[in-house]
């Protein structure tokens, strides 16, 4: 044909072995870290009604949940807490015989081959629902907050944490951890901070999930404004400087531009959390039929690893790493 052009792109997908081998950005189980929720009590196992299809669940029966997950692959696990008691520093936070620190100590012993990263935030722990330590006109005091969330991160530590993930948006935070851990001898334990942590709409589900809403106001002078890419990335790059060992970017879809960003600004490994609104966003979209199940679940957690996350942390990952092994058999 006069003036058609020499090169014809669809050359490399007519073929689908050869669209398999040329393949630029997998999705594989290895890629993903299950996030669990650990409640007080015995022998519950309690559907969150703010999430379908996620559980809160009590310290003895989290291997329900931690082995299919190893079953399919999934080999890192994200532990939030629920406490037994709320105080307005949120001392639960670094008590050792919180369900957190007794899921550590158990899950580290019996799956020694699995990641154990544990948030370290005070929201779940303080009676105001708040990040950290208020001050007598209910501002959070980020100076006091960094003591608080020092003494959570050792204890976690101390229990089996391969990784602290500090998700609490204070200034120095990484590195008043980092210099807490390494004083007590903690070298080997890492860093995984919310880096990129925006001041979002769809956190909602998780502070039903979490019981972690805070009583009044809101987060927004601690959380990033999702309107305002520079600074995120110069907040991020911060935590680089102070000795993060990974970033997480938050919520993930809303944030693809983001981390693509700080994948060109960092060799550090990033992470993109699909939190709780985009996991019912799917989920309500699939259960009306709108999406088909495996192709919408695929793709999206593969536009994150696109965007230059090495890892996903979603409530997805036991599905999704059931899909990806049924796909290469």
């Amino acid at each position: 044909m006069s003036g058609f052009p020499a090169v014809r792109m669809r050359r490399l997908r007519e073929n689908a072995t050869l669209r398999d081998m040329l393949t630029e950005v997998t999705l594989e189980p290895r890629h993903l870290i299950l996030p669990i929720f650990v409640c007080p009590g015995e022998g519950v196992s309690e559907p969150i009604p703010s999430m379908p299809g996620v559980c809160r669940w009590s310290v003895g029966r989290t291997p329900e949940v931690i082995e299919p997950a190893i079953a399919v692959g999934v080999k890192a696990f994200l532990l939030f807490g629920l406490p037994t008691y709320k105080d307005a520093d949120g001392t639960s936070a670094f008590a050792s015989d919180q369900p957190v620190q007794r899921a550590l100590r158990l899950l580290r012993g019996k799956y020694p081959e699995i990641i154990l990263i544990a948030d370290t935030c005070m929201c779940e722990y303080t009676s105001h629902g708040h990040c950290g330590h208020l001050t007598k006109d209910g501002h959070v005091d980020n100076d006091v907050t960094l003591e608080l969330l020092s003494k959570a991160a050792l204890s976690q530590a101390e229990e089996g944490a391969h990784f602290v993930a500090p998700s609490d948006m204070m200034d120095g935070r990484v590195g008043a951890i980092r210099s807490a851990l390494d004083g007590a001898g903690m070298c080997s334990v890492g860093i995984i901070s919310y880096a990129a942590k925006l001041a979002s709409a769809f956190y909602g589900p998780f502070r039903d999930a979490a019981g972690s809403a805070p009583s009044f106001g809101d987060r927004k002078s601690y959380q990033l404004p999702p309107a305002n890419p520079r600074e995120i990335i110069r907040d991020a790059l911060m935590d680089v400087d102070e000795g993060a060992d990974m970033l997480i970017v938050k919520p993930a879809m809303p944030c693809l531009d983001i981390a693509s960003r700080l994948r060109a600004g960092t060799d550090l490994p990033l992470a993109g959390y699909v939190v709780s609104g985009e996991y019912m966003m799917l989920r309500s979209a699939i259960s009306s039929g709108a999406l088909d199940r495996e192709r919408a679940l695929l793709e999206y957690h593969a536009a994150v690893r696109r965007s230059g996350c090495d890892l996903v942390i979603t409530y997805y990952a036991t599905e999704l790493a059931r899909i990806l092994r049924g796909a290469v058999g």
